[in-house]
């Protein structure tokens, strides 16, 4: 392998590809010295998806000049037995990985047992540090002091996810998130917050069903307005109708996890962090 040259490494998951991700990341580690080109691609669930992964494969393959290493958590064999056709190195269980590694980039591991978490240079945890500052800061639109250096900004109606989801971005893979709730006044001039349109192209959108909205909500600010079942479905309707008026891509937040969300928000948003 040429000195210098990036070797891709994919994760790819039927789930948020987080614990693909992780195990990779801790195995990744014991190996100094060599630069890693890492994508991440989560919920594949279907041999079709399988196939635009096996495309993004071999093209990796070809470009780089060398084949790539994926390491998968996937429960369907189908799916598994399709992308084992790829020319690369397929990893798909923790305990066969540092051997095959080792073999694969000519280098003995260290063996060392929670190496990854003591590898994370200090330019990787200042970042973290600052989009956790940064999301603070522009929570529950709090401040538009430097949106415009916001990487996403969630939208919805109070209490949809959407500083929890921020957070995580933010602590998970130092990503600057802000959100800004929608509330009555925005649904009845029928227009987002006014500061929100230079930054269009960075808005994504969450919503929750009103039942599920009322009972956060109840457990806040019981037998208020605020909380009541009606209210809560006019603030869900008139927020969905706002995000499709204004073009803006929302998902369903109610059943899904802080994980599920974020992953989702950074495939469609096109954000990509790795964080040791």
């Amino acid at each position: 392998m040429p000195e210098g040259q990036a070797r891709t490494v994919f994760f790819i998951s039927d789930g948020t590809g987080i614990t693909a991700e992780t195990l990779g990341h801790s195995l990744l580690t014991q190996f100094e010295g060599i630069r890693f080109r890492q994508v991440r691609i989560p919920f594949v669930s279907s041999l079709a998806q399988a196939r635009d992964c096996l495309t993004q494969i071999q093209e990796a393959a070809r470009r780089d000049g060398i084949r790539p290493i994926v390491i998968t958590t996937l429960m369907d064999p189908n799916i598994g037995k399709l992308l084992q056709g790829a020319d690369a190195l397929f990893l798909d269980f923790f305990e066969t990985f540092i051997v095959p590694l080792e073999d694969e980039l000519g280098a003995k591991s260290s063996h060392t047992i929670g190496r990854s978490h003591g590898q994370a240079s200090s330019q990787d945890y200042t970042n973290r540090i600052e989009a956790v500052n940064f999301t603070l800061a522009h929570d529950d639109g709090a401040s538009d002091r430097n949106l415009d250096k916001a990487e996403v900004i969630l939208v919805g109606v109070s209490r949809s996810g959407k500083t929890p989801t921020s957070l995580y971005l933010a602590m998970q893979f130092g990503i600057r998130a802000a959100n800004y709730p929608l509330i009555p006044e925005d649904f009845e001039r029928k227009k987002l917050p006014e500061v929100l349109y230079r930054h269009r192209d960075k808005l994504y959108g969450l919503t929750i069903t009103p039942e599920r909205l009322h009972q956060i909500r109840t457990e806040r600010r019981p037998d208020s307005k605020y909380a009541s079942l009606a209210n809560c479905r006019f603030e869900v309707q008139e927020a969905q109708k706002l995000m499709e008026r204004e073009g803006v891509r929302w998902m369903d937040s109610t059943t899904k996890s802080i994980e599920e969300i974020a992953a989702t928000i950074m495939q469609e948003v096109k954000l990509d962090r790795h964080v040791f």
